[in-house]
């Protein structure tokens, strides 16, 4: 650069978008290498969720800069359970077949959530100190 040039901010130069891209990419990118370095039965995903999670929590700038990504993607989110649809479709047999099983762990696993969640709330409100309304003291 010459004297008369001014110094040019190089993340300027780059289309906000790929900026965006990299950021998550680079986050999960960081995540995969962390699980095969540390060789635990945990996805790298997972991890690179971990890092753009306090990466979001520390960085306005990161937010700011992942903010209209993540905005599209979410907008467009169900064009990716389409694959999903079509797998499904493509094992009607095998879905028939064992629809019995299925059935039974789609009821069991909806009712331990459900359970699991309202037991952990209770908890998290005994110790919080805070109770529950009900609805006859909202009446009074």
């Amino acid at each position: 650069m010459g004297k008369n040039q001014p110094a040019r901010n190089q993340t300027a130069m780059i289309p906000p978008t790929i900026l965006a891209l990299l950021a998550v990419l680079g986050c999960q990118l960081a995540g995969e290498a962390l699980s095969h370095a540390i060789r635990l039965p945990v996805p790298g995903p997972v991890f690179g969720m971990a890092f753009m999670l306090v990466g979001l929590i520390w960085s306005p700038r990161l937010r700011d800069t992942v903010r209209p990504l993540v905005d599209t993607i979410l907008g467009n989110l169900l064009l990716l359970f389409v694959p999903a649809g079509v797998g499904a479709m493509l094992q009607l047999g095998t879905l028939g077949r064992d629809a019995g099983p299925l059935v039974l762990a789609v009821v069991v696993s909806t009712l331990a959530a459900i359970s699991i969640g309202a037991l952990t709330f209770a908890l998290v409100a005994r110790l919080t100190g805070e109770r529950p309304d009900t609805e006859a003291e909202v009446q009074r």
